[in-house]
């Protein structure tokens, strides 16, 4: 690992892209999402020369890591970028059916070709959805594949967030509504967790839990559930149904490397 990078790429789906960070956007939502790519981008950017850190966020919400690999990998190698985040998987392993060795195989690859190209990796597990109604059921493929991220490290050379292993994000007020994207809070502790793992040094709290939350009534916690299944559970299954994404008709919000001007002032 380096002491500090020149150009840093993002690569992924929704998680990267920044859903549903949207703390200190423009009002009218003009800027899209925030998310822990463009934290840790600042925070790289505050700590050297203003201007020096080149930045691309590639992620579309929606992506498959098939997807991610053959739309997002060639951008990132010839734009030689020395540090690559790539982060995909989630969404392969919602759809029932999916393999997490088959994913893992096609991840290897992609990490194989990225430090083959000189650039530094950083990888993720996924969360640990034990506490998530319904999602809890892709608990062991989820498991699985955290596996082979770190056997896929150790052999390439990477890095990996340990998102699995940050007990604060089993607290529900980390997650969104739709209990799939963290909340701004839980983006800032991701980006805070990737500056340790880079070896670049955070100076924020990012695995403390939250101060204890009042106990849920049973009669609330059930309406909310329902709410959470009609709202977005059904939404979803209609999407799959209809051979539909998300990410449809979104583009990559940062799809060139440019500074952070300002100092990271345009990345909110």
């Amino acid at each position: 690992m380096r002491s500090s990078y020149l150009c840093f790429v993002a690569l992924g789906d929704s998680f990267t892209e920044g859903m549903a960070d949207t703390e200190d956007l423009a009002p009218d939502g003009s800027e899209g999402y925030r998310g822990w790519a463009d934290r840790l981008a600042q925070c790289m950017d505050q700590r050297g020369p203003v201007g020096a850190l080149q930045y691309a966020n590639l992620a579309v919400r929606g992506r498959l890591l098939a997807q991610i690999i053959d739309e997002q990998l060639p951008a990132a190698l010839e734009l030689n970028a020395d540090l690559v985040s790539i982060v995909g998987g989630g969404n392969d392993v919602l759809r029932p059916g999916s393999d997490p060795d088959a994913l893992a195989d096609l991840l290897e690859g992609a990490v194989s070709r990225l430090r083959a190209g000189g650039a530094d990796v950083l990888m993720a597990t996924g969360a640990d959805p034990v506490k998530s109604p319904l999602i809890n059921l892709t608990r062991g493929k989820v498991a699985v594949f955290n596996n082979h991220v770190w056997s896929i490290a150790r052999r390439q050379g990477a890095q990996v967030l340990d998102l699995w292993g940050m007990r604060a994000l089993q607290d529900r007020r980390m997650w969104a509504a739709d209990r799939i994207h963290l909340t701004p809070e839980g983006h800032r502790r991701v980006a805070q967790q990737a500056l340790d793992v880079l070896g670049l040094g955070s100076d924020e709290d990012w695995s403390s839990p939250l101060p204890p939350a009042p106990p849920r009534v049973r009669r609330e916690a059930v309406r909310e559930d329902a709410a959470w299944v009609r709202e977005y559970v059904g939404p979803w299954v209609g999407r799959r149904l209809r051979g539909r994404s998300s990410g449809d008709t979104v583009h990559a919000k940062r799809p060139t490397p440019q500074p952070l001007h300002d100092n990271g002032s345009d990345v909110r």
